[in-house]
């Protein structure tokens, strides 16, 4: 097949009916493994797929937000991070923060748990 420059690419889709464009969504979903979300269609199908197919070794923990159980979240962190009361409480009290940089996978699904565990919710990034 001959590879397509991004315009003729775009020229191509603006030629697409919302049905078709609809169609052309769910195939590249299906196809690369993702959900449509803005750009990613098109960058999935322009992309060669190397860099989709590595795996993140480093992953940040951020803590986005506390919940009820505040006390139990404060402890989670100073377990996490070695930090004392005060600085565990004013990183709990700043959500969505950081709470752990860099850290090896599954250092980060642990500590991930554990903040959901006791009611927080928890992205890596």
């Amino acid at each position: 097949m001959a590879k397509m420059t991004t315009e003729e690419f775009i020229a191509a889709i603006k030629e697409l009916s919302v049905l078709e464009l609809n169609d052309l969504v769910k195939a590249c979903e299906e196809e690369f493994g993702v959900s449509a979300a803005a750009g990613v269609v098109v960058a999935a199908a322009a992309g060669d797929g190397a860099a989709a197919g590595e795996e993140k070794d480093e992953f940040d923990v951020e803590l986005t937000e506390v919940g009820s159980e505040k006390v139990k979240v404060i402890k989670v962190v100073r377990e996490a991070t070695g930090l004392g009361l005060k600085e565990a409480k004013e990183l709990v009290d700043g959500a969505p923060k950081v709470i752990k940089e860099a850290a090896d996978k599954a250092t980060a699904e642990s500590i991930k748990a554990s903040l959901e565990e006791v009611g927080a919710k928890v992205t890596l990034k």
